[in-house]
């Protein structure tokens, strides 16, 4: 039996480590398909979501919000049991003696590895051998590396979220809360401006690059949501996606070359955090563009003096099944709903839908 203790407990302490270094460290994606912190954020996501199933409206979205920084610590709390309880197995197998009142338990290794790994150093209990000295070593220096690591983890990913939601919320005077690639080209063409989304893809390519790198690395990013109930990462991507493939579909006056390269950094991000995320592809989502709504997009472009060629349509539709089916299984997966690809009435910008006016103060 303390032959099998020492053996998983080692085991574990492998495992643990290899995860916190693979998510914390590691600056690339994992291929491996078992990993424990996938998993653990699948089943934890799933639990989650079932939970909240009949919230809606605001109240679904700010239940849904605390998910992931919750989950993180959870994570953090998990790993750092993993490792004591794995130190407390080898010392109990190896028969590490310690200087303590009473009998030698598991429960007493479980304590003194426990107090070591965060480096509490209490001394009511204390190594009595060279083999529990050169443990207690080993794991208060993991211990304190742990922490370090964490307490710098989260800066890192709060800044990466802070530059992600910056982007997206200029993106609302551009194409309206929830977004829309229609209303972004009907909006610039309306001002007569529509030279000026050149620009606009530009910076989408490289908010897309970016969120492409900060996402594959630390892929609890993609469950942290907007600041706005009608605002996500998902959606906002989505609508530059369409911006850019209606531009290639046959939109005079912008840059081709431009949309291309926007459009080939944007799918590229979609479709790796779907494939990171294990959600594949949803062929049977419903149609964001169903039939006789193509009239309806060239009409509204058209009378903004969005200048169509005549197959803008189907054109537009074999760039759709390029990117879509990913969209509509991430959507599903992370509950954050991506509008149909013209929208219904006149969409409000975000700062319209706050208050008009002050409270009164007596």
């Amino acid at each position: 039996m303390h032959v099998a203790a020492t053996l998983l407990g080692v085991f574990l302490i492998a495992v643990v480590l290899w995860e916190t270094f693979e998510t914390l460290v590691l600056p690339r994606r994992v291929s491996r398909r078992i990993r424990l912190t996938r998993f653990y954020f699948r089943w934890s996501w799933n639990l989650w979501k079932s939970v909240g199933r009949r919230r809606t409206g605001p109240r679904e979205e700010a239940y849904l919000s605390v998910y992931a920084p919750l989950s993180l610590l959870l994570l953090f709390a998990w790993w750092a049991a993993g490792v004591a309880i794995g130190f407390a197995l080898v010392a109990w197998g190896i028969h590490a003696h310690l200087d303590v009142h009473g009998t030698e338990r598991f429960g007493t290794y479980l304590y003194f590895s426990a107090t070591t790994f965060v480096t509490l150093g209490l001394g009511d209990v204390t190594p009595a051998s060279e083999a529990g000295r050169i443990l207690t070593v080993v794991e208060a220096g993991l211990g304190f590396a742990f922490l370090a690591l964490a307490i710098s983890y989260l800066p890192v990913m709060y800044q990466a979220f802070s530059r992600r939601e910056a982007t997206i919320s200029r993106l609302d005077q551009w194409a309206g809360s929830p977004p829309s690639g229609v209303e972004l080209l009907r909006r610039a063409a309306q001002h007569d401006e529509i030279s000026s989304v050149d620009h606009l893809l530009g910076d989408w390519e490289a908010w897309s690059a970016e969120l492409l790198e900060s996402h594959l690395s630390y892929p609890i990013l993609a469950y942290f949501r907007s600041q706005h109930e009608r605002e996500s990462w998902l959606a906002a991507l989505t609508a530059i996606l369409d911006a850019s493939a209606l531009v290639l579909a046959g939109v005079e006056g912008v840059s081709r070359w431009q949309a291309k390269r926007t459009f080939a950094m944007a799918r590229h991000a979609v479709v790796d955090l779907a494939q990171v995320l294990a959600t594949g592809i949803d062929p049977h989502a419903p149609d964001r563009l169903p039939e006789g709504a193509d009239r309806a997009l060239r009409s509204t472009l058209e009378l903004s003096g969005v200048r169509l060629g005549p197959k803008t349509e189907a054109h537009l539709l074999a760039f759709r099944r390029m990117y879509e089916p990913y969209v509509a299984a991430l959507s599903r997966r992370l509950r954050m709903p991506v509008e149909p690809l013209v929208p219904d009435g006149e969409a409000v910008d975000a700062w319209e839908a706050s208050p008009w006016s002050l409270p009164d103060r007596d």
